[in-house]
């Protein structure tokens, strides 16, 4: 009875190492069935040596000979590189973060160039970052964010072609310098605000007198124009005035000069200074007034008669 319990022990110990070993068998058969999803690469060593890239797809591996020893991403990934300390051409110390944007183009390269790429890439970015912030002044720092990057960049992607990887672009997160700085380019920012504000007041009020000048101007020039026109219209009026008269008095005189010439010119002359000789004789007496007569009044035919026609042709 005990050497058949005995045996029987040994059979159940023999039927658990076969099922293990079976177990394992069927466990490395479903091992060795791998589906590679989009966007995946899986490194897949033989013996310990590399055998092949894994693509998208069904693929079937040898058991116990083959293994999946790595699954890069070829997708774009973002890495976050940690605050630093930098100091400044100016040595101003200030606080640098980011975020590099890289992917895996030789995954090949990236399983066994470096031993963890994402590492490298934070490291190598930090000691870059360092490096351009310490040959630019504080006030440049902010201003040439793009060059900063462009030079992280530039010197990521040496490296990366060694480690497989493509470095597509660095972004500059925040750049903090200490309070007393930031206090000092906030008193800064509100100066020039402050001065700009005062020059845009003063240009304002320069432009305003400068066109209520024009307008004044203006004016003058308008009222004086209006003046020297009203002027030049009154002095032609007047030149026409005197231009007419002057030419009705001519008229007039040839005329008279003329009549005198016909027939009984003469006469008609006399009379007519006869007429404003005793009508003038007349005012005088109203307004009694001493009046210096000739001697005889009886002879004025002769005082008349005296006068020389062509004296008064003339007057």
């Amino acid at each position: 009875m005990d050497e058949l319990s005995s045996g029987g022990f040994i059979t159940y110990i023999n039927l658990g190492v076969w099922g293990i070993c079976f177990g394992i068998l069927i466990l490395q058969f479903f091992r060795s069935i791998r589906v590679v999803p989009t966007a995946k690469a899986y490194i897949v060593e033989r013996l310990g040596k590399y055998s092949r890239t894994l693509g998208p797809g069904f693929h079937a591996l040898l058991p116990f000979l083959d293994r999946v020893a790595f699954i890069q991403d070829l997708r774009e990934m973002s890495i976050t590189v940690p605050p630093q300390v930098c100091f400044t051409k100016d040595n101003v110390q200030v606080e640098v973060d980011g975020v590099i944007y890289i992917s895996v183009v030789d995954p090949v390269a990236a399983s066994y160039g470096i031993d963890d790429y994402l590492v490298g890439t934070i490291q190598l970015g930090q000691t870059t970052t360092r490096s351009v912030i310490g040959t630019l002044e504080l006030d440049r720092t902010f201003e040439e964010r793009d060059i900063i990057s462009s030079k992280i960049v530039e010197v990521l992607s040496e490296a990366g072609q060694l480690w497989g990887i493509r470095v597509h672009r660095y972004e500059i997160k925040n750049i903090v310098p200490p309070t007393t700085v930031k206090n000092a380019m906030e008193k800064q920012v509100t100066a020039e605000r402050e001065r700009r504000a005062i020059i845009a007041t003063a240009e304002g009020e320069k432009e305003s007198r400068i066109s209520r000048s024009i307008g004044m101007k203006t004016e003058l020039i308008n009222l004086s124009e209006g003046e020297m026109t009203r002027r030049i219209n009154e002095a032609e009026g007047k030149a026409s005035e005197i231009q007419s008269i002057a030419e009705a008095t001519a008229d007039s005189i040839e005329k008279l000069a003329d009549a005198i010439t016909q027939q009984g010119g003469d006469d008609a002359v006399r009379l007519q200074l006869s007429q404003k000789f005793l009508t003038q004789l007349g005012y005088l007496a109203k307004a009694e007034t001493s009046v210096l007569l000739p001697a005889d009044l009886t002879r004025l035919d002769e005082l008349l008669g005296s006068l020389h026609l062509d004296d008064v042709k003339a007057g």
